[in-house]
């Protein structure tokens, strides 16, 4: 039995917030249970410097992820959270998933940087900083088109991201702290709203798994993401 009683294919209660930063253009404050993480986005009505130097077209959407120095059970200090190679890579992650549902052209001579600030992690921090960020970053477009900044909306469709894994040689879907840190493998979605993938992360943290058991993950991910987007389209009409 999963230590939170949970069904292998049942997900922890979700919820997601909108309008929580006054200032950002868009902010999204996501919960996947004891998980918490506040998404905002910030437009910056210019190309980033790498572009413009290389004379390129159209926009760009970069992300930025760490943890509240309390996020976790021991307290991280500030100065370790700058220096944590972890974030850097998470960060790329969640750019790599929000670029993949956008046309960069569509978005214009604009940056959007999608900061994804983890208040308390119990596991699943990226996945849901993936699923949250494009909240954010859905309603930042939509303030580029309100302000005439754009005349199409860019975004062609949803993404969301879910874990899942081994564990105790069950396969379970969202893992929470206590069972992605035991678990024998762990494993991270990021799927489309066509149901495409657009990254899978698996790791073996005990042994090799079969090829068998990464299949059957992809189907539980694929089913759980498409509640997921479901849920964002709620909060975003």
């Amino acid at each position: 039995m999963r230590p939170s009683l949970r069904k292998p294919t049942q997900m922890r209660p979700v919820s997601m917030e909108t309008g929580v930063n006054k200032w950002a253009e868009g902010s999204c404050l996501i919960k996947m249970g004891g998980t918490t993480v506040l998404c905002t986005a910030t437009v910056d009505l210019n190309q980033p410097t790498w572009k413009r130097l290389q004379n390129k077209t159209g926009g760009w959407v970069t992300a930025e992820y760490s943890m509240l120095p309390r996020a976790n059970a021991t307290r991280k200090t500030r100065d370790n959270i700058m220096k944590d190679h972890r974030s850097a890579e998470i960060s790329r992650i969640i750019g790599r998933a929000l670029r993949s549902v956008v046309d960069m052209e569509a978005l214009g001579r604009h940056t959007i940087t999608i900061d994804c600030d983890v208040i308390q992690a119990d596991g699943g921090t990226r996945c849901a900083s993936i699923t949250g960020g494009f909240v954010a970053l859905v309603l930042a477009v939509r303030w580029l088109l309100n302000t005439g900044r754009i005349h199409e909306n860019p975004v062609h469709e949803h993404v969301a991201a879910i874990s899942a894994g081994l564990w105790h040689n069950e396969l379970i879907l969202d893992l929470d702290y206590e069972e992605d840190s035991t678990a024998e493998m762990d494993a991270n979605f990021v799927v489309s709203e066509s149901g495409r993938f657009i990254e899978v992360q698996s790791t073996g943290e005990q042994h090799p798994f079969e090829k068998s058991q990464l299949g059957e993950l992809m189907d539980m991910a694929a089913t759980a993401t498409q509640k997921l987007i479901e849920l964002q389209k709620q909060v975003l009409e």
